[in-house]
């Protein structure tokens, strides 16, 4: 069984707080909240103000994603808007280790991310120290990519390391998710589905579920 994180950055902003309380009421575990700040990828998205607008709507988790340049700057003020879980690419820390010891300190779970690119070998040293790793299986940066299957090798991988190393750390992928695929990436490994673009739009409630029902059974 799979967890289910909508991403946010698909929904509708004039409505966010309405948006959320669907996916949450049809089954949502999670809410995935992606932050850019058009340095690392391309596009800018918003920070700590929406967050912590949006905290009141939910007790959910929030599953705060950082796709900004050395995310150690800001620690202790995405703990303050209400971050839950929070993720740092290692393409975008000088100093992995010491970021993730900011995040623990701040009280919040420590997560890292890779591009589809980046080996899984660039982040197995990290591994005892963090909560989850997220497998982007798009290009980060926009919404509604074709997921790139290469990168659900990643994730059969790195299930196969975490359970020889016996750690507890769960897998997250993000990027392409559909009702289609969902089902293979889940039997991959994953324990933490995103999705965005195939949650958001038309009958929230009814897609949510749709997902949801899907990676549990």
């Amino acid at each position: 069984m799979a967890l289910l994180a909508p991403s946010i950055l698909s929904a509708d902003f004039a409505d966010l707080g309405n948006d959320i309380r669907k996916t949450v009421e049809a089954g949502a575990d999670w809410i995935h909240v992606d932050v850019m700040d058009g340095l690392f990828v391309p596009s800018i998205s918003f920070g700590m103000p929406v967050i912590k607008s949006i905290r009141k709507t939910t007790d959910k988790p929030f599953d705060v994603h950082l796709m900004i340049e050395e995310p150690i700057r800001y620690i202790q003020e995405f703990k303050e808007a209400g971050a839950d879980i929070l993720t740092v690419h290692v393409e975008a820390c000088k100093d992995t280790m010491a970021t993730i010891g900011e995040i623990k300190k701040a009280g919040m779970k420590p997560a890292l991310s890779i591009k589809p690119q980046t080996p899984v070998s660039e982040i197995e040293e990290y591994l005892p120290c963090i909560d989850m790793i997220l497998v982007m299986s798009v290009e980060p940066g926009f919404g509604g990519q074709k997921l790139i299957p290469e990168t659900v090798d990643k994730v059969r991988e790195l299930r196969r390391i975490i359970d020889q190393k016996g750690l507890d750390i769960l897998i997250e992928i993000d990027g392409g998710i559909n009702l289609e695929n969902v089902r293979d990436i889940v039997d991959a490994g994953t324990d933490v589905i995103v999705a965005g673009s195939a949650v958001f739009g038309s009958d929230v409630a009814g897609r949510t579920k749709a997902f949801a029902d899907l990676i549990r059974h």
